[in-house]
């Protein structure tokens, strides 16, 4: 699971601990903290065990991708990517129609 290292790490400082007391309270290990605080990545289990420690529900410490990162990873479903999918499936549709009743009327 994807959590936001920012959050984790703000949390974890609010409460004025080290990493070490963060992995001790989640009963894992110091390793597993550095790595959720630098590239966020967790098991479900480690990400429930944040959650009951720092008091926060899951939503709180899941990642949330910023607007420059997200385009230049990759393009993302809007409006516009939609209408251009749909208006394509229409026309693809369409053209296989006709060429399904051409072959029934010759």
């Amino acid at each position: 699971m994807q959590l936001n290292p920012t959050t984790v790490k703000s949390l974890r400082g609010q409460l004025n601990w080290t990493q070490q007391q963060l992995a001790d309270a989640c009963d894992v290990s110091l390793r597993t903290i550095q790595r959720v605080e630098k590239e966020g990545a967790a098991s479900k289990e480690t990400t429930m065990a944040l959650c009951a420690v720092l008091e926060v529900r899951q939503g709180e410490l899941i990642k949330l991708e910023d607007n420059t990162n997200s385009c230049d990873v990759s393009p993302a479903l809007n409006t516009r990517n939609i209408t251009s999918i749909l208006a394509l499936s229409s026309v693809v549709s369409f053209i296989l129609g006709m060429i399904t009743v051409f072959f029934i009327m010759s």
